[in-house]
């Protein structure tokens, strides 16, 4: 049987005890981390979005993409979902994989304006032929709109729910009850006098969760909360109903508080999930430095953490030094951290300074700093960490690694399996950036 070049060179890399060498996946992909999912695995092929910059082809600028990477062949296809939409990274899509395979894909501007896009692949896990795109344009009142993050509730005939940015800079949902041909606005998630910022998780049958802050952490020394939705009711980490989709919708403080913060410790919400026991999984990052410092004097020094929540208490620890902000005016953007989905134990991040220590990290390639991708591995509820490098002694900065949900189902050694992709180039803002989309499969 002839072998797919992606195919071999993890079995060498297996043989050997060599490194994995990470495949390209798209040579100018840029995402941020408010929607999900980023990335999925349908029918042996990982499929996902980003926003191309143009930095090299000037007629992909504002691009909304898909890629996609077959594991048996290695061969990679891309799509133009909608060309020129806007040069930002937080446009790219947010996809689901619909009972029959194909895909699902919805985008918005970056408040760009009222109008959410969508379009179906033609064909099970294959990203080469779509659907028109489809949009829905919300009434004045609603407000322009940004990112999107879909899930499917089984026990809800199948009711697809995008969580998107809209009216009064909260979270606000609309909803598809057939596969996302057309839709209908559901209501306000949150409420309140800020712009709450939040990160989703579902158990794909009647809830989501959600941890969010109260404001953007530039503006406000948040802390971090925790609530889900479940029948069109919102309630706290112990089952209290705090509120309701829609015209009851609630303030943050109203939620389960997992962290508290204050003017050294501002935390942003990073990545979220579920165990097979419905146990959540929190990581997130904290800014340390930035009492009475005006924005952009702070970001110097940030950390990565890690919550969990045992049915009655919420469990909290430190995972290791972040490094400093990606860039200026921006003083919380980290690397980030990402969860393993099926290893709720481990996490992927990126940062440019020694995880452990906090110094500064120096590439033996080049004598520059440049953001590395590590793993942390946790046996004790995270109050230690294993960690590893993922990446080293790059020429280039590594940063925003995500981990898709779906297959391969294992990887060597008993390992949980699934892909580790990530961003590797230049970001110098959310509008400015020079960077391909990489991936290791299987994750290390």
């Amino acid at each position: 049987m002839k072998m797919g070049r992606l195919a071999a060179v993890v079995l060498a890399s297996l043989l050997l005890g060599a490194a994995l060498v990470p495949t390209l996946v798209n040579d100018d992909a840029g995402w941020c981390w408010f929607q999900d999912e980023r990335a999925i695995f349908v029918g042996g092929r990982l499929i996902a979005g980003s926003v191309a910059a143009g930095a090299h082809d000037r007629s992909r600028r504002g691009n909304v993409e898909v890629s996609s990477l077959d594991l048996a062949t290695g061969k990679v296809d891309r799509f133009v979902l909608h060309p020129n939409l806007q040069l930002d990274d937080h446009d790219a899509p947010a996809l689901l994989e619909l009972p029959d395979g194909r895909i699902l894909a919805v985008y918005a501007g970056h408040g760009l304006d009222r109008k959410i896009r969508s379009r179906v692949t033609l064909r099970s896990g294959d990203i080469n032929a779509w659907e028109p795109e489809r949009g829905l344009t919300l009434p004045p009142l609603a407000g322009a709109v940004s990112y999107s993050n879909l899930y499917r509730l089984a026990d809800e005939g199948g009711r697809i729910y995008d969580f998107y940015r809209g009216k009064g800079w909260d979270p606000n949902v609309i909803t598809s009850d057939d596969l996302g041909a057309s839709w209908r606005y559901a209501g306000q998630l949150l409420t309140g006098p800020g712009r709450p910022y939040v990160r989703y998780a579902s158990n794909n049958r009647d809830t989501v969760h959600f941890v969010c802050t109260e404001q953007h952490p530039r503006d406000f020394d948040n802390s971090l909360y925790h609530g889900y939705l479940r029948g069109g009711r919102v309630y706290d980490s112990f089952g209290h109903e705090v509120g309701a989709l829609g015209s009851r919708a609630p303030a943050p403080e109203r939620l389960t508080r997992l962290f508290a913060g204050s003017a050294d410790n501002v935390p942003w919400p990073a990545d979220v999930n579920l165990d097979s026991d419905g146990r959540l999984y929190v990581v997130y990052s904290v800014q340390k430095d930035g009492a009475g410092k005006p924005q952009g004097f702070g970001g110097m020094d940030l950390r990565y953490r890690y919550a969990w929540f045992d049915g009655r208490t919420w469990h909290d620890h430190e995972v290791a030094f972040a490094g400093s902000r990606l860039y200026a005016g921006e003083d919380d953007y980290t690397g980030l951290i990402s969860l393993h989905p099926r290893a709720l134990n481990a996490a992927y991040f990126s940062s440019n300074v020694d995880p452990r220590t906090g110094a500064p990290l120096v590439s033996a390639a080049d004598g520059e700093r440049h953001y590395e991708i590590f793993k942390g591995t946790t046996d004790d509820g995270g109050a230690s960490w294993k960690i590893e490098p993922v990446t080293q002694d790059s020429v280039e900065d590594n940063i925003r690694p995500n981990v898709p949900p779906g297959s391969p189902e294992a990887g060597a050694g008993g390992s949980p399996g699934g892909a580790l992709i990530w961003l590797r180039g230049k970001l110098t803002s959310y509008i400015n950036y020079d960077l391909e989309m990489v991936a290791l499969v299987p994750a290390p």
